[in-house]
């Protein structure tokens, strides 16, 4: 893929990365909790088993802007608009992403490492947060107004090119300084890389891997690949299958055909996709143990003839990050959680034989295109209930 490839690529990441922003998300002053809000019924019926379900822990009076975070056992890390979304019905039951709290602590330190037109700074805050319960874990709920797609002011070293700045990075430092959390999940959209993932499916990976070539192909990181080494608990991951699939008419695949009838005589019925049957699949379980999720610095996809598959388990444009973040503070003698990366198939494996180049007439980046924005939401339903069964079985 050639420069002007990568640019548009990079282009496309960000608007996807910003699709869904209202004039409530940029409101520093999180909607009134009210007694109605509070009672009013969760968007998804989910019965979840006795005692797990997640139980929203409301603070008042309400942390102002600049305050720190909560301590919290586990934090869970999320991005856009249709993940909060997600996560918020899931983890965070009648308390809306409008009701999170804003989050804006040592902001003005962030700001010269965030390029003007960034999402975090049309907001002026670093996130939005909120606490639930897991049965006995205390889970602070956190979407992140930084992304490593999003904010790099390119710096180049020495007059190089390929290196920007991360504040991303600082914030997880921020993140885990504050909270104490013993275990740091990040979550949300990703592409699926074999042809065996469904949309919908979930991959739950202690592996991450820099794969960048825009703004950081020159960073010291490129490459590298991160783990956290420890056992994930697996005791609820069949209820949250289950539930999953309660919800798998919301992710089938819909029939196509050709654009137009020049192809071939309109045919009575279009071809079939195979059903989705959204499942779970685990580093050391069902793919090889610490396979990393892929961590892009643009938008990238997994098709039938660029071999993803080999070098990770889905694809998306953050995790690696807080690999990174963890692997510094374990070398400066600074408490290091584990960490752990639950990515959802946004997007299914793109036919490769589409045509690719270049990149603003690529068939398959307009079916990735679509799949990503039409599929989000309820996708990420799955990773915030694969999440969920994690936190439930600590």
């Amino acid at each position: 893929m050639d420069q002007d490839d990568l640019d548009y690529r990079q282009q496309l990441a960000r608007r996807l990365l910003s699709q869904g922003i209202g004039p409530n998300d940029l409101d520093n002053r999180a909607a009134p909790l009210t007694r109605d809000a509070l009672a009013a019924a969760p968007r998804l019926a989910i019965a979840f088993p006795d005692g797990t379900r997640p139980t929203p822990v409301p603070i008042t009076p309400v942390p102002a802007l600049d305050a720190p975070l909560p301590a919290a056992d586990v934090v869970v890390v999320t991005w856009t608009v249709d993940e909060t979304t997600a996560l918020s019905d899931v983890m965070t039951p009648g308390i809306t992403r409008d009701h999170w709290i804003r989050y804006a602590h040592h902001y003005a330190d962030y700001l010269p490492k965030i390029r003007p037109g960034a999402p975090a700074r049309a907001a002026q805050r670093l996130g939005s947060y909120c606490l639930t319960t897991i049965g006995t874990k205390r889970v602070l709920c956190f979407k992140s107004e930084l992304h490593l797609n999003q904010d790099g002011v390119v710096h180049p070293p020495l007059g190089a090119p390929g290196n920007a700045t991360l504040p991303v990075k600082d914030l997880f430092h921020q993140i885990i300084d504050e909270t104490g959390a013993s275990l740091v999940i990040t979550t949300g959209t990703a592409g699926a890389v074999y042809s065996g993932q469904d949309l919908g499916d979930v991959v739950v990976t202690r592996g991450a891997r820099f794969r960048v070539q825009q703004e950081f192909r020159n960073a010291p990181f490129r490459d590298q690949r991160y783990r956290s080494d420890w056992e994930v608990p697996t005791t609820h991951f069949h209820a949250a299958i289950e539930i999953m699939r309660g919800f798998k008419a919301q992710v089938a695949q819909p029939d196509f055909g050709p654009p137009t009838a020049s192809y071939r005589p309109a045919e009575a019925t279009l071809p079939t996709p195979r059903p989705s049957n959204p499942d779970i699949r685990l580093d050391g379980r069902d793919m090889p143990a610490f396979h990393p999720i892929l961590t892009t610095d643009y938008f990238e996809f997994g098709t039938s003839s660029n071999h993803l598959d080999h070098a990770g388990c889905a694809v998306e444009m953050g995790d690696a990050v807080l690999g990174l973040a963890v692997q510094e503070r374990a070398a400066d003698g600074r408490s290091a959680p584990r960490w752990l990366v639950i990515r959802n198939c946004s997007d299914p494996q793109i036919n490769g034989a589409l045509r690719d180049t270049p990149a603003k007439q690529s068939v398959q980046a307009m079916w990735a295109v679509y799949f990503y924005t039409g599929f989000g939401y309820w996708t990420t339903v799955n990773s915030a209930l694969a999440t969920w069964a994690v936190i439930a079985g600590l």
